[in-house]
Parts: C-alpha cells; structure tokens; sequence
C-alpha cells in the first residue's frame, strides 16, 4: 500500500539518480522557488512593520501602513506566474523521467501514485531552492526572520501541489509511453462563468457615473483588474479558437511543409496554446495598461510639478512607478521563461513522431519553422486583442482620473505587444536544440 514516506523516500531516490540532462530542470524548479521564497519573505517583513516606520530606501514609498500594504499585494500577485512556471517544469519533468515512471509502473504503482511520486521530486527542488532563497534573504530583512520557516516550508509544499495540479493529466503506461491526456472540448463551464461574470461587472462599471455618484469604485483599481482579466480571458479563448481555425484552413489550402506540420499541430490540441499563453497574455494586458497609465501620470505629475501643486516629492511618485514596472518585467520573464519550457515539454512528448517524420526524410529546417509558426499563428490575433485591451483600459482610466476625454493618445502601451510578441518567439527558438536531439533515430526503438 502507497504511503507518503514511501513515495518521498522513491521521490528521493528518482532526483539523486537525474542525469545531467535533467539537472536543468530541477534548477529551473529551485530557482522558482527561491524566487517564491524570496517574494514570500519581502511580504513578511513589510506586515511586520508596525505604524509609521522610516525606511532608508524607497523614497518614502514603505513608511506608511497603507502604502506597504499595496506593495505587499503587488509581490503577491507575482506569484502566480511563479507558480505557472513551476507547473510547466512539472510537466517537463515528467516526460524526461519517463522510462523510470514505466518501472514503476510495472512495479505496481497506480497512475496517481506515479504523478504523486514526480510532484514530491519538485518539491524536493523546491526545497533546496527555499533554504538557499531563505539563507541568502535573511540576513538582508531581519524583520523576517520570524516567518523563515514557515515561509520555507509552505514554499515546497505549495510547488507540489501545483506540480500535482499540472501532472493531473499526464499518464505513465507500464511500457514506457508518457502521454498527455487532454480534454477534447474547450474550455469548461468555470471558464465560461467566469467570463460572464466578469462581463457582467464590466457593464456595470461602464454604465456607473463616475462623477456625482455615491458608487466611486469605477475609478479604483477594482475596475482595472475587472477589465484586465476580462480581456485576458478573451484573448486565451481567442488564442484556442484561432489556433483551431488557423489549423483546419491552412491543412486544407497550404502546400508548404513546414506550414502543414503545424496546421495539423494546432488542430489536433488547439487548446494547448490557450493554456500555455494564458499567463503571458495576462502579463502583455497588465503591461500594456501600465505602460499607458505611466505615460500618462508622467506628464501629470510634471505638470503638477511645475506648478507646484504636487502633494509628495517626485521621487516617491517615480520610485512607486519604477518598482511597479520592474515587478512587470519580473512577472514578464517568468512566463517568457514558461513558455520556453512548455515548447520544449511539447518536443519532449512528441520526440518519437518528429523521429519518424526526420527518418522518413522531412528535413529538420522543416520542423524547426514548423515548431515556430506553432507558437506564432495563434500568438498573433490573442496578443494583438490583448494589446490593444490593455491601451483602451489605460486611456479610459486616464480620462476618468483627469476628469476630462482630452488626454494624450498612450502610444507607449502600443509597443508593449510588439516587444513581447518578438520576446515570445524568441524564447520559443530556445527549444531548437533540443529538436535536434529530439529528431535523433534512437527514439524509435522504444515507439
């Protein structure tokens, strides 16, 4: 009978035996989760601060409750793309070890035993990227070291769960084939509800006088983050709709190879790219809002400024800015850094037919342009609409702040798609190394 000592004593055993081609994956794993750690222990020590306190740095940005408060709840929301990463190298992770899986398998050990003993492997990488995070923070915020432990614990803990949420769907059959199994509808009911939702909230919003009006929460940052997860549940739908249409019309109307593969790619899982994505356009919303709102309270606050009607200097307004863009280029290539890693979970399932493709003569340039336009396609409409959602949001919250319509056009925010689409496909080109020893045909002995 499966126990927890017992898998975490084989969960051991699996991570001391990695070969050098799998240490990357538990380094990535640990320096998640030293990022984790280290998010969590900055939020332990700005709530251990009582009252007014003046803090050296910041400009005056951490001395007041309230702004330490909202600080804290940006570093919070940096963990939910920590928390994606660790999930794609879970997944990862798991088609790697698969031959060891198998003998499990055979062993006995029932699916979910085996996703239960790969999930206890990352937090085992979890662990020992926590104790370092946690030896290395400490001595920089004392006003932590109360919470350390428990901080480095729930770390470990909380990359196994995810790791297990993210490993729900992959099975490991006895002979040694890894599979995915993957829903063949879109997305479900919660998806839709949510949506809904959300709509509903944003109508609301809309049809709410912002001036002259008890309801104030239109202005509030309740109302962005409304906005802002609506649209990026839009853009995830459109990219698994796109993908699925992409698919089928250009299987049915191209010649070209490279093109085929993918076509026939996207529409056998069009939802992959919806899942995979489903950060990075959040991020490309959020930074597409931000950078408009920037541009904008810039040339506010300079004119105040000017004017001398500013209610704080100008570098605790620009040090609140500058951290809120840094934690956005954090969040930025966290998800750029996941979808690295998912392209290459998707070479490492699908190692034995791009073998047999490269054994029937496809050349590899052909299944490297065919990995690239498989992120590319559906990339494309989703990261526009998300582009494009974050500038509307900037401008409109612009124009409610300022009282008037009359306010610069946020050009800034419209590179911010452009930039990270390029990002994204650059971090796809990652994986091509790996597709060269994908393709070797050393695969198709255990096809």
């Amino acid at each position: 009978m499966s126990t927890l000592p017992t898998d975490l004593r084989l969960a051991w055993l699996l991570t001391r035996g990695s070969d050098r081609r799998e240490w990357w994956r538990v380094g990535l794993t640990a320096v998640g989760a030293a990022l984790a750690t280290g998010i969590g222990l900055a939020v332990v020590a700005l709530q251990s601060l009582d009252g007014f306190y003046a803090v050296s740095f910041g400009s005056g940005l951490f001395d007041s409750p309230s702004d330490r408060q909202n600080v804290s709840l940006a570093l919070g929301l940096l963990l939910i793309p920590v928390l994606g990463f660790l999930g794609q190298c879970a997944r990862i992770g798991a088609v790697h070890r698969d031959r060891r899986l198998a003998a499990l398998r055979l062993a006995g050990a029932g699916p979910w035993q085996v996703r239960r003993i790969a999930a206890l492997e990352s937090g085992l990488a979890c662990l020992a990227g926590a104790v370092v995070a946690t030896a290395a923070v400490v001595p920089l915020l004392p006003y932590a070291t109360a919470w350390a432990g428990v901080v480095a614990v729930a770390v470990p803990v909380l990359g196994a769960g995810v790791s297990a949420v993210a490993l729900r769907r992959v099975v490991a059959d006895p002979l040694g084939r890894v599979r995915r199994v993957r829903p063949v509808r879109g997305p479900g009911r919660l998806f839709g509800t949510a949506t809904r939702l959300l709509a509903v909230t944003a109508v609301a919003i809309a049809l709410t006088p912002v001036f002259g009006s008890p309801v104030s929460f239109g202005l509030g940052p309740v109302a962005v983050l409304v906005l802002a997860v609506l649209i990026s549940l839009i853009a995830i739908w459109l990219s698994g709709a796109s993908s699925r249409q992409l698919g089928e019309g250009f299987a049915a109307g191209t010649s070209r190879p490279a093109l085929l593969i993918a076509a026939e790619r996207m529409r056998e899982d069009p939802w992959s790219t919806a899942r995979t994505h489903a950060a990075l356009l959040l991020v490309t919303v959020v930074g597409s809002g931000f950078a408009g709102v920037r541009q904008i309270l810039l040339a506010d606050l300079d004119e105040k400024r000017r004017t001398g009607h500013l209610a704080a200097r100008m570098s605790y307004y620009t040090t609140g800015i500058d951290l809120t863009a840094a934690a956005i280029l954090v969040a930025l290539a966290l998800v750029l850094t996941a979808l690295a890693v998912g392209t290459a979970e998707s070479l490492a399932v699908r190692r034995r037919g791009l073998a047999a493709q490269a054994a029937a003569g496809v050349p590899h340039a052909v299944l490297a342009r065919a990995l690239l336009l498989e992120t590319a396609l559906p990339l494309l409409p989703a990261i526009a609409v998300a582009g494009l959602g974050g500038t509307a949001i900037s401008f409109w919250y612009g124009a409610s702040a300022s009282g008037h319509t009359d306010v610069p056009v946020p050009y800034a925010a419209l590179l911010v798609p452009v930039g990270v689409y390029a990002a994204c496909m650059l971090a796809a080109a990652t994986s091509l190394p790996l597709l060269r020893r994908s393709v070797r045909p050393g695969e198709l002995r255990y096809a």
